[in-house]
């Protein structure tokens, strides 16, 4: 019989290192809070931007230790041991440099682009290749190891209203303690660490640059942005989703099933099916998205999907309806 894995040593989340005066300035985090437990860091920001909206300004910042009441796309619940993630959420007020808001309609890229910048966290801190699952799931070899999700926050006044967004990265979890069979975590991926701090630090750093080029781009995701490509291409060229047949369930009991081919200018994903005709489905929209395969052949499901054990998707369109997070 195999021996169960040696849970590992699961320290706590460096405040001095996350409060460090430098780092918050550099990347514009006016307030970052890290609490030993909570219920869900997504819930606990909508309740304070609805209650006291002036103490939340752009990009504030809330991290626990643990998550008693975590949940994802769809009210899907999940659950994780105690400092073996990292469980973060963030207020967005997006605004370009002259402080005009941005169109509501490119908020669908946001947890796209922290998706991104989870990615290249992993990447250039721990090492981990990792790609894209639309619309709101890093995968490393087609294991769930994070996801995101997005939350419209109330109207203020017939202002914008601002977006939650929250991301969970399993980080120490071992083989017996992840969620599903098709989810993964940094710590079976042979990292070259998997200190948590490091790795909010980077993916905070990460999510500030693209996301202060995205708001001067007006919300534009064909726009260059901070390092070259468009956040268009950038996302389109990670995304294990296009190029495939795919199923994707919608409410009402309607399905779509074609080829996955490319993102429109809102980040929607375009389905061609059999009959040419092309779909549009949307973050907010979809139930399940899937591989098909035609009946009678070799058939499989893609590994983690909207499955606990990572994060959240694109915002959604109205006030408290998640649509995205693991």
């Amino acid at each position: 019989m195999e021996a169960a894995q040696e849970v590992p040593d699961r320290p706590p989340l460096d405040l001095n290192a996350l409060s460090d005066e430098a780092f918050l300035s550099a990347n514009g985090i006016p307030r970052l809070t890290v609490v030993d437990s909570t219920g869900s860091t997504n819930a606990d920001l909508i309740r304070g931007v609805t209650e006291d909206p002036g103490a939340y300004p752009d990009l504030t910042v809330l991290t626990a230790e643990y998550q008693s009441a975590a949940r994802g796309r769809l009210d899907r619940r999940w659950e994780a041991p105690a400092r073996s993630s990292v469980s973060v959420s963030l207020v967005l007020r997006p605004v370009n440099a002259e402080g005009r808001p941005l169109p509501t309609q490119s908020y669908s890229w946001l947890s796209l682009l922290a998706a991104l910048a989870l990615r290249e966290a992993l990447l250039e801190t721990a090492g981990i290749p990792a790609e894209l699952k639309w619309p709101n799931d890093v995968l490393v070899r087609g294991r769930k190891i994070a996801g995101i999700l997005a939350q419209l926050g109330p109207m203020e006044g017939g202002a914008v209203p601002p977006v939650v967004l929250g991301t969970g990265l399993n980080v120490t979890l071992t083989e017996s303690e992840l969620p599903v069979p098709t989810a993964t975590s940094v710590l079976l991926e042979h990292p070259s660490t998997v200190d948590r701090t490091e790795l909010l630090k980077s993916f905070l750093s990460r999510f500030a640059t693209l996301y202060r080029s995205f708001c001067n781009a007006d919300g534009d995701p064909t726009a260059g942005m901070a390092g070259g490509h468009s956040l268009h291409k950038r996302v389109e060229h990670l995304l294990t989703t296009l190029g495939k047949q795919v199923r994707a369930q919608l409410p009402g009991d309607h399905e779509i099933i074609g080829h996955a081919t490319r993102l429109d200018e809102y980040g929607s994903l375009l389905v061609v099916d059999s009959g040419g005709h092309e779909h549009v489905v949307t973050a907010g929209d979809v139930v399940h998205l899937r591989p098909w395969t035609p009946p009678g052949t070799e058939s499989g499901t893609e590994s983690g999907e909207d499955q606990p054990g990572g994060a959240p998707g694109g915002a959604s369109r109205h006030p408290g309806h998640e649509s995205g997070y693991a």
